[in-house]
């Protein structure tokens, strides 16, 4: 193959993903960032379009006070520092229950590693949906957790578990823990166990070993689980709508609820561009920091 066919095939091969996104991502936050600099209307759509026809010529109808609306009330404050809240705190959780998990799960024997990470994938043969009014059934009043509690004797009444933050860190802790697991895993297989083997000859303990051998060398794995647990979980709406209740406060609901019920898209539209700038963040900080660190 010559340098100009390789080169095109290169090209090619780019085109592809960058096609995707721009499709997939930039076009729809194109339209949806349109949106949001629009004033809501009563009307099909519900929005003023950007230039309108007149007696002069074109005129710019774009206005940023849906963003000078969302910098001033306290409610949309509230909801994304709610939001990022239960997220980082949920990422945590998925990380301290994950991190064993995956390292178990690479430790293990060949024949048992593709069964236990079908166990790890198997929730997700299911409805995801589904999954979550489970959680329903299992955490509410005369739900399975309260009646196998009281039937030990553990407790003298139901435990008011629906309704409630623990409910909601419990439905996305279990939802989103297979994203933890899954790339610590991929990067835990793959590391060199002689270097166990020569920092053990050097004089480290286990648990020395662990801190300054296996967790740097993961560190690739728990920032791809972080991210993966973190967005989607900032933006759930599902089950905090489920599990926590109506005075949930996260993005999410807020989102559905200038959608669908106020039918102000603008304002649903400029909540959406500025949680993305917000979830852009923390991805540029852990890039800049795996950057340094293979620098180092």
């Amino acid at each position: 193959m010559t340098g100009k066919a390789r080169s095109r095939a290169a090209l090619a091969l780019a085109a592809l993903p960058l096609l995707w996104l721009v499709v997939f991502f930039a076009a729809p936050f194109a339209v949806v960032l349109k949106i949001s600099v629009a004033d809501a209307v009563v009307g099909q759509p519900p929005y003023t379009p950007l230039l309108q026809a007149g007696a002069d010529g074109w005129h710019w109808l774009a206005t940023a006070a849906n963003y000078v609306l969302l910098a001033g009330d306290e409610l949309y404050a509230a909801a994304y520092l709610n939001s990022l809240a239960v997220a980082g705190m949920s990422t945590l959780i998925c990380l301290l229950i994950g991190y064993p998990m995956a390292y178990a799960i690479a430790r293990a024997p060949d024949r048992w590693r593709n069964a236990l990470l079908m166990l790890v994938i198997l929730p997700f043969w299911t409805s995801f949906l589904i999954r979550v009014y489970a959680w329903i059934g299992i955490l509410s009043t005369n739900g399975l957790l309260n009646s196998a509690l009281l039937g030990l004797g553990l407790i003298d009444r139901p435990l008011a578990l629906m309704n409630t933050n623990l409910a909601i860190y419990i439905g996305i802790v279990y939802s989103y823990l297979p994203f933890m697991v899954l790339p610590l895993y991929a990067t835990l297989v793959r590391m060199d166990l002689t270097l166990l083997e020569a920092a053990a000859d050097l004089g480290c303990r286990p648990w020395q070993a662990f801190l300054r051998v296996t967790l740097p060398l993961s560190w690739p794995g728990i920032a791809a689980g972080s991210l993966l647990v973190f967005i989607p979980a900032t933006g759930e709406f599902v089950i905090p709508d489920l599990l926590g209740g109506p005075d949930a406060l996260m993005i999410g609901k807020v989102l559905w609820t200038e959608f669908f019920t106020n039918r102000d898209w603008p304002v649903a539209s400029a909540l959406a561009a500025v949680l993305l700038v917000v979830l852009v963040g923390p991805m540029m900080i852990l890039q800049a920091l795996e950057r340094r660190r293979e620098r180092a």
